[in-house]
């Protein structure tokens, strides 16, 4: 019996067996949740489906957090399937290459428009949909970095929309304690993911964020799953509008953002 266990909850957000969202699913897994994901596209499917199933997932299905019907259709499967829900994990961003990878002054509307949308205002979005099949003692919780509070290089828009997503955690925390669901946030450090990809010099910046860590190592995404099942489970009933790091003692420093 693990601390998740007969609990109910959705996996926003994998990409590949690389995803940080991977790592909180095999840990709830383990710990006895009964797991739901979302996909986006075909091709995306091609590589969630085969790792939801292999978790023995109830629910794979569609969902595109930019499209409001898309969000609605999703929720209403879920509603269908199981009817309530105990937590929730968000671990859903996206920026245009050229957004990160060019000077931040140049950071056109458009490109500024997709990055908060999809990276802050989807968690919104799906907490909405989510709320009503929670009950008390339920669980949101959604993934940032330290580049949404320092300017590490490269990061740009996306450390704008992850402080827009942070401040959204407080304050989907506030609305929504009064009904017993708790929302936090983890901080994780640089893990190489799909969407690391597109960060420019990320070997570099993980060699500095692991010389500057207290631990003088980066974090697995093993570990990164292991403390959002904390979050997620009773464990933490105390726990809400939270911002949890875990980057071996990284954040403490001396200020180095861990890039050049």
């Amino acid at each position: 019996m693990g601390i998740l266990a007969g609990k109910k909850g959705l996996i926003l957000g994998v990409a590949n067996n690389k995803s940080i969202a991977w790592g909180v699913a095999q840990a709830a897994k383990r710990e006895g949740a009964i797991l739901g994901f979302n996909y986006l596209g075909e091709q995306m499917e091609k590589r969630v489906r085969p790792l939801a199933e292999s978790l023995g997932a109830e629910i794979i299905e569609p969902m595109n957090v930019s499209e409001e019907a898309s969000i609605d259709a999703f929720f209403a499967k879920v509603k269908e399937k199981w009817g309530e829900i105990d937590f929730i994990v968000h671990s859903i961003a996206y920026a245009n290459k050229d957004a990160l990878q060019n000077r931040f002054n140049t950071t056109t509307r458009e490109d500024f428009h997709l990055a908060l949308d999809i990276s802050a205002y989807s968690f919104i979005a799906c907490a909405q949909r989510a709320a009503p099949l929670m009950k008390e003692g339920s669980s949101m919780v959604t993934m940032t970095y330290l580049g949404a509070e320092r300017a590490v290089p490269g990061y740009n828009v996306m450390g704008v929309a992850k402080a827009a997503l942070e401040a959204s955690t407080r304050y989907l925390a506030q609305d929504l304690g009064p009904d017993g669901i708790r929302v936090n946030s983890v901080s994780a450090g640089p893990i190489r993911t799909l969407a690391a990809s597109a960060v420019g010099d990320f070997r570099k910046l993980m060699e500095k964020s692991a010389r500057g860590a207290m631990l003088k190592r980066n974090v697995s995404q093993d570990e990164v799953g292991n403390t959002t099942v904390y979050l997620l489970s009773d464990l933490s009933s105390g726990v809400t509008g939270e911002l949890h790091y875990v980057d071996a003692g990284f954040h403490i420093g001396a200020g180095d953002t861990g890039a050049e």
